[in-house]
């Protein structure tokens, strides 16, 4: 069975900055063993189909216990990670909590508020209004802090690509191949700040420069000795070797903002169109299935 389609944006916190009694449910999940982020998609649709499955069916994962557990964890050693001069990350273990529960509400408060009530219907086993006011008052809880992966079903948002150095592409093109970048958190927010600042000039405020400005705000929300990882997960399914060669895309985004900067506006549209024409070939597969 394939992997989710999904490329993640995480976040990894020193484990020594989270608050009692979280920090020790982060430590007993790492004694009990982390997640490998090759099987993180597919541990994810594990965890959300079981609760489906479930007698009765559960309609957010933890609604069967009293007190929802922090579920799988991902961790990296801040050896991993690298780092320009002025950027410090850790002290390890620096720890990514899935937060299944959080996500999964946020995602379904979406879909409530998108989806056709026909449909909205035929997928859920409780009632609209109270699925509703249950998920709303999950994502209510999950607002003190902050969920510490966002995901992306099909493509990579190509604003994500702004936090990392385009030259510290991870390519692995093995029996189990991944494509990911770590970066410090601190490196992650100054180039963000500066992208943003960037295209605010140079388009407005609406598009990338709204996205930049949203991901800008999540990274504040987590300690500045974090890490940032911004993986293609289960994308590399649609991925063959040449595909990874062509794939620019990091030094694309990278150029374009600087093209912004300098205000050569015929560099921004060869780059975008490049973009463009790469990454669409793999979205355009959401459509057949």
């Amino acid at each position: 069975m394939p992997e989710p389609f999904v490329a993640y944006l995480r976040v990894y916190e020193p484990l020594s900055t989270f608050d009692s009694p979280l920090r020790e449910q982060l430590g007993a999940a790492l004694r009990r063993g982390t997640v490998d982020p090759f099987d993180a998609g597919s541990v994810e649709e594990g965890v959300w189909l079981r609760t489906q499955v479930s007698a009765p069916p559960q309609l957010l994962p933890g609604d069967a216990v009293a007190e929802p557990d922090v579920g799988p964890v991902l961790s990296l050693d801040p050896e991993q990670v690298p780092t320009a001069p002025a950027a410090a990350v850790g002290p390890g273990p620096l720890v990514c909590p899935l937060d299944l529960r959080g996500r999964s509400a946020a995602a379904l408060v979406g879909f409530l508020g998108s989806a056709e009530p026909p449909l909205r219907s035929a997928a859920l086993a409780v009632p609209v209004d109270k699925a509703k006011v249950q998920a709303s008052s999950v994502v209510a809880e999950q607002s003190r802090g902050a969920v510490h992966v966002l995901s992306s079903t099909w493509t990579v948002p190509l604003p994500w690509f702004v936090l990392v150095d385009p030259t510290e592409r991870v390519v692995i093109t093995e029996e189990r191949r991944r494509v990911c970048w770590r970066v410090a958190m601190a490196d992650a927010r100054r180039r963000i700040a500066r992208g943003h600042s960037v295209c605010r000039k140079s388009i407005g405020e609406e598009g990338p420069t709204r996205i930049l400005r949203e991901t800008g705000r999540w990274l504040e929300r987590f300690h500045p000795h974090s890490a940032v990882e911004l993986d293609y997960g289960g994308l590399v399914q649609m991925m063959n070797g040449g595909d990874f060669d062509a794939d620019t895309s990091a030094e694309d985004v990278h150029a374009i903002i600087d093209a912004m900067e300098a205000g050569d506006m015929g560099e921004v549209g060869e780059r975008y169109e490049a973009l463009r024409d790469f990454w669409s070939e793999f979205a355009s597969r959401e459509r057949h299935n």
